[in-house]
């Protein structure tokens, strides 16, 4: 009895000794690989991206300072015109008979006024020789000064009537992109119209208008550095920016008293003229002077359940570290850091899947592409 005990005993040390051998043989699991970024500022010009829209320079509507049928359109819809240029014409024929007939009132006028002078001419003498009465000398004179003023008004007759016939040609008043006629040839016109016969914008420079919170002005004015307007970039349809620059302008700015907003003016060189009135587009306005900023990649920044943003650290031990952040704008793919972290710092920015807090890591470098100096800040 004694002997089997022994047998048993043995038999349960050998079971033990080989659980623990097999728990000796199985491996510890593998510290999670994570690539990181050591945080270092970079010198930035954040931009605020905001919708704004194209405006002309100067617009001007051809309207005609005489009635009548019009003739002709003497401009090619959609060319470039310049000041003074004609582009319609209308029938000059009643104006031109007009004309005519003041030329010969004028003419009138002064065979009128040339008898007076003479008559008045004559009784000089015999006036002074009484001759003739005085009374009669005065009529004389007095015919000469009215014949006078018929001749001026004579002669302002003609300037008005050839005024009108040179109205028959509607000229361009400006410089600028002529639009589509408004009227077409056998249309009758008057200088009273409420529609304009064509629409003539000036757009070799144009405004683009955009719409901002009055409390960004002192931090755009900074960013100009005394200068007469900052510079603004502007982005055309496809999120790339356009071959053009613009500059603010300060003067004018009026602030909406119900949404507290104001319209800031940007003036845009348009030689190419990629911009065109009435278009949508996006501008660029800078917020303050360039400042160091602390930027990860957007994967880097995560979000807890309350929408809070939050990034994983690895610290000198190597063990990962979970931390609140304050986050800015969205530059180029890359969030700015406000606080939470400091320069130095090793952000994950991928593999935080698997990590927990306090656990050990092994870390290797994630490599990206060097950010500009001047970015934009994500659209609004």
């Amino acid at each position: 009895m004694a002997h089997a005990a022994l047998v048993l005993c043995a038999a349960c040390v050998l079971v033990a000794c080989g659980k623990q051998n097999a728990l000796e043989v199985e491996p510890a699991p593998a510290a999670p690989l994570v690539t990181t970024l050591k945080l270092a500022p970079v010198t930035l010009t954040l931009d605020d991206e905001l919708p704004g829209r194209v405006a002309a320079l100067r617009t001007a509507e051809i309207r005609p300072q005489v009635g009548g049928i019009v003739l002709r359109r003497l401009f090619e819809q959609g060319a470039e015109v310049k000041a003074g240029q004609p582009l319609f014409e209308i029938d000059p024929a009643a104006f031109k008979a007009e004309r005519n007939a003041a030329a010969a009132a004028l003419e009138r006028a002064e065979a009128v006024a040339a008898r007076a002078r003479q008559q008045t001419a004559r009784l000089q003498p015999l006036v002074a020789a009484d001759a003739v009465s005085r009374q009669l000398y005065d009529d004389a004179v007095s015919a000469g000064q009215q014949a006078d003023a018929d001749v001026a008004l004579a002669r302002a007759t003609l300037a008005r009537r050839a005024l009108d016939v040179g109205y028959a040609r509607v000229t361009a008043p400006i410089a600028g992109r002529v639009g589509q006629a408004l009227v077409t040839e056998g249309a009758l016109v008057g200088a009273g119209d409420a529609n304009p016969m064509a629409l003539v914008q000036q757009i070799d420079r144009v405004y683009v208008d955009v719409r901002q919170p009055a409390a960004m002005l002192e931090a755009i004015r900074a960013a100009a550095g005394g200068r007469h307007g900052a510079d603004v970039a502007i982005v055309g349809a496809n999120g790339q920016p356009l071959d053009v620059r613009g500059r603010i302008l300060f003067s004018g700015i009026n602030v909406d008293a119900a949404t507290g907003d104001t319209v800031v003016r940007v003036e845009v060189d348009n030689r190419e003229r990629l911009l065109l009135p009435g278009m949508y587009v996006r501008a660029r306005l800078p917020r303050g002077g360039p400042a160091p900023q602390l930027l990860a990649p957007q994967q880097a920044v995560l979000r807890d359940s309350a929408g809070k943003p939050q990034v994983w650290v690895v610290d000198a031990r190597q063990r990962a570290r979970l931390r609140r952040v304050e986050v800015g704008p969205l530059v180029e793919r890359q969030y700015v850091l406000r606080a939470g972290v400091a320069g130095g710092d090793n952000v994950v920015v991928e593999g935080q899947d698997r990590l927990q807090e306090g656990a050990r890591v092994v870390a290797r470098p994630w490599k990206t592409a060097p950010v500009a100096t001047v970015a934009a800040a994500a659209p609004r």
